[in-house]
């Protein structure tokens, strides 16, 4: 029997109804307005409720180094150096490891409001950089802990053969090593095991780099790929040293390499691209390309600030990640991506039609859907009954009404509003508690003092 759930307010692009429903079916998704199937209702009062959250970006076990990397005496000062940090808490975990910090990652994501991450994972070999037996233990290690806490899981599985452009192999990275021949053998095995249409758990790609992935592999993995119809993910233009490393080896930038090599689609995800030019955005703007944007963790890195005006002005979609974890937050990642830009106020509401404040929430939902390829992010017949409900008397928001919610959520709402989470039609987090959260953040703080060695 479908379930009718009766919100105060229920989001309905861009604005909100009052005294609608959501009708999901018993399979978890979104039936059409007005079926006449026999339903069961559930009241929300005093709530609104918003279609969920889509993180189009993760490392889960960078959840790890969160606050260890805020010195110059333990990270440096840049990309470069902070990589080191990261390196020592990769290089120590074990896949019972993997498991729990990829839990307690996924678990602050769902209390965030968020039902789908798309994890991009390159935590492929044991210690010392052997493959396991099963060299993709790790890659199932993640997709079990986000079964475990209930999250809609893209994994996006990496591909990582070398340091870099004439660079010796960085002893940090041997747990990230395949060959090329071996990754396609081992994405083919995983693919075997989780169908393409399953709810709950998708794959993707992810060539890791321009830098970790040489151009006659990479091509061949876009190959393989495509034939499948699998999303394509890569980091693009993140450091202005991994654009000159690509100029030294190929004579172009990444962007134009991978333009000029044809793989960029409407099915490739560019993660970052920050340091591009205008043509280079003419050039993502003419292939359909997502730009993925993390700037919680960019603003952290020091990375620089993506021209999201430019971008956007040019039709390209902005999605949303965590990456590094350093704040999991996708309303805060909304809120970056225009402070960034800030010289003048709404720089953002300069383009087009849409307001402000429904642009960026559609960064945080419907475009990072569309990078992953999950019917997510809307709620609109035939998606994922993916939601949560906010409490209308949270003081972020205390003096809503329909039509000034939006904004309000988008730059005021604490995640304190956030009360409940659905996603495929059942419910993870109810009152704002998820059923195994101690024993989630209990293993976390365990495994935190292995590794750190603190209380």
């Amino acid at each position: 029997m479908s379930t009718l759930y009766r919100p105060e307010l229920l989001y309905s692009q861009p604005a909100f109804t009052e005294g609608a429903g959501l009708l999901v079916s018993p399979t978890g998704s979104v039936l059409e307005a007005g079926t006449n199937d026999p339903a069961t209702v559930i009241d929300l009062p005093g709530k609104a409720l918003f279609p969920g959250f889509v993180n189009a970006h993760s490392h889960s076990f960078q959840r790890l180094i969160r606050g260890k990397s805020e010195s110059r005496v333990t990270s440096g000062r840049d990309f470069w150096s902070w990589r080191g940090t990261m390196y020592h808490a990769a290089a120590k975990l074990d896949p019972q490891d993997v498991y729990d910090v990829a839990r307690m990652a996924f678990l602050e994501m769902v209390l965030s409001g968020t039902t789908t991450v798309g994890e991009f994972h390159y935590l492929h070999n044991a210690p010392g950089g052997r493959p396991y037996d099963d060299p993709n233990l790790l890659s199932k290690q993640i997709i079990a802990a986000a079964q475990s806490v209930g999250i809609r899981i893209v994994l996006l599985r990496s591909a990582y053969f070398r340091s870099g452009y004439e660079l010796p192999p960085d002893p940090g990275q041997i747990r990230f090593f395949e060959s090329g021949p071996q990754f396609l053998v081992n994405m083919e095995a995983l693919s075997k095991e989780y169908p393409a249409d399953s709810a709950e758990v998708r794959l993707g790609v992810a060539p890791h780099s321009l830098r970790a992935v040489p151009l006659r592999p990479l091509k061949e993995i876009a190959g393989w790929t495509r034939e499948r119809k699998l999303p394509l993910h890569m980091h693009v233009a993140e450091q202005t040293g991994e654009n000159e490393a690509c100029l030294r080896e190929y004579g172009l930038t990444p962007v134009a390499l991978l333009g000029r090599e044809g793989l960029l689609a409407p099915d490739f995800t560019a993660v970052h691209a920050i340091h591009i030019t205008a043509d280079e955005i003419e050039q993502l703007a003419g292939a359909n390309v997502t730009v993925c944007s993390c700037p919680t963790t960019e603003r952290n890195l020091g990375d620089g600030v993506i021209a999201a005006d430019q971008v956007m002005r040019r039709g390209i979609r902005i999605a949303f990640g965590s990456d590094s974890q350093a704040q999991i937050d996708p309303l805060e990642d909304a809120r970056e991506l225009e402070y960034h830009l800030r010289q003048q106020r709404a720089i953002l509401d300069q383009i087009g039609e849409q307001t402000l404040a429904s642009r960026l929430f559609d960064c945080a939902t419907v475009h990072g859907a569309r990078a992953l390829g999950v019917p997510a992010g809307e709620l609109t017949a035939g998606s994922s009954a993916d939601f949560f409900t906010v409490d209308l008397d949270d003081v972020s928001i205390a003096g809503h009404s329909g039509n000034d919610l939006l904004p309000l959520a988008v730059f005021s709402l604490s995640r304190s509003a956030i009360r409940d989470v659905m996603v495929n039609g059942r419910w993870v987090v109810r009152d704002q508690r998820h059923p195994l959260q101690e024993e989630i953040v209990s293993r976390f703080k365990e495994l935190h003092r292995k590794l750190w060695g603190s209380s």
